[in-house]
């Protein structure tokens, strides 16, 4: 699959992202070049709680997409709670072939071209659930599958499996990485090594990384601090002294602090596609500008001293 650099996130299609507002900024990326769409069957936006049944966001891109679907790589996701019961999660075939019926549903599409398994699961064997994928590869229900929040070990164990028993091989790796983010850096080499395409997501760490908050005032109020404040990290001297470095950085290399952060995330190793979440038009152009910066070489160094793993906050939204 050939994607572009910067991808169109979803999660927060449905709120604050309202439906109209959501398909014009879908079609507007894909008419700015963007052909990757992420979403997931649970995806809702700011409304979303552990175990709703979800499913907004893939039907507005569905409705997006309706006449554009050929224009796009089309990601969505499996593995969150959709409900109480007990197959309305995780990687139980069962759970995984229901929700791709679903999620084809509402995207208003016959295939889905990565299919990817959003979170680990510890009480399904991994046979079972690639198992699962690649029957639903060989039915043509999809054309590939991915994994999300999985570390380099759990890759290399679904590449021995997939292997032996002749399934369907994961070929993407979505983790939350930023410059804020570089706990799993050193996962990227393996990735560049068995041809695991890395899409991060939080690449601008909620908007902290845009330069729009600062030290001892509040938030913008359409900002997500203000909007979502348990969905961001908690603005400390710790994160501001981290923050106001990096922008001093950006200003020296005169690039908008965003355009930087997302050209620093590009280069490093493995990189395939940024997943971008946006609310306006602005915001989709600046993240496709930054595919074509060049971060001066002497900065690379300055910006490990200032961010080097493992540092980060506990995730404000899974906790880890």
């Amino acid at each position: 699959m050939l994607v572009s650099p910067i991808c169109l996130g979803t999660m927060t299609f449905g709120t604050p992202v309202a439906e109209a507002d959501a398909i014009k900024l879908t079609h507007s990326a894909i008419d700015l070049g963007i052909n990757f769409v992420d979403t997931a069957n649970v995806y809702e936006g700011y409304t979303r709680y552990i175990g709703s049944p979800g499913g907004v966001a893939e039907e507005i891109v569905g409705k997006a997409l309706r006449d554009r679907r050929d224009k796009v790589i089309l990601a969505t996701k499996v593995c969150a709670p959709v409900g109480p019961g007990p197959q309305d999660r995780g990687l139980s075939s069962v759970h995984i072939l229901r929700e791709l019926e679903r999620s084809l549903k509402r995207l208003q599409t016959d295939v889905i071209d990565l299919y990817i398994i959003h979170w680990p699961d510890k009480h399904v064997p991994l046979e079972v659930t690639l198992t699962a994928i690649d029957t639903a590869y060989r039915q043509g229900k999809i054309r590939y599958f991915g994994a999300s929040n999985h570390s380099a070990w759990q890759l290399c164990e679904m590449l021995w499996l997939s292997d032996r028993q002749h399934l369907a091989r994961v070929v993407s790796s979505q983790i939350p990485f930023s410059l804020l983010r570089r706990e799993l850096q050193n996962d990227l080499p393996f990735c560049q090594q068995h041809g695991i395409g890395v899409t991060p997501y939080q690449s601008l760490q909620g908007g902290l990384l845009t330069g729009k908050y600062r030290r001892g005032q509040p938030p913008p109020s359409d900002s997500r601090a203000a909007e979502k404040p348990d969905w961001i990290w908690k603005q400390d001297d710790q994160l501001f002294d981290r923050l106001e470095s990096i922008a001093t950085l950006a200003v020296e290399a005169g690039l908008p602090m965003s355009q930087y952060s997302l050209a620093w995330t590009l280069a490093q190793p493995a990189m395939s596609s940024l997943i971008v979440g946006v609310k306006n038009l602005a915001q989709i152009e600046d993240a496709i500008a930054a595919a074509d910066v060049v971060i001066p070489s002497e900065h690379f160094s300055k910006l490990d001293e200032i961010s080097a793993p493992p540092w980060k906050q506990p995730d404000p939204i899974w906790g880890s």
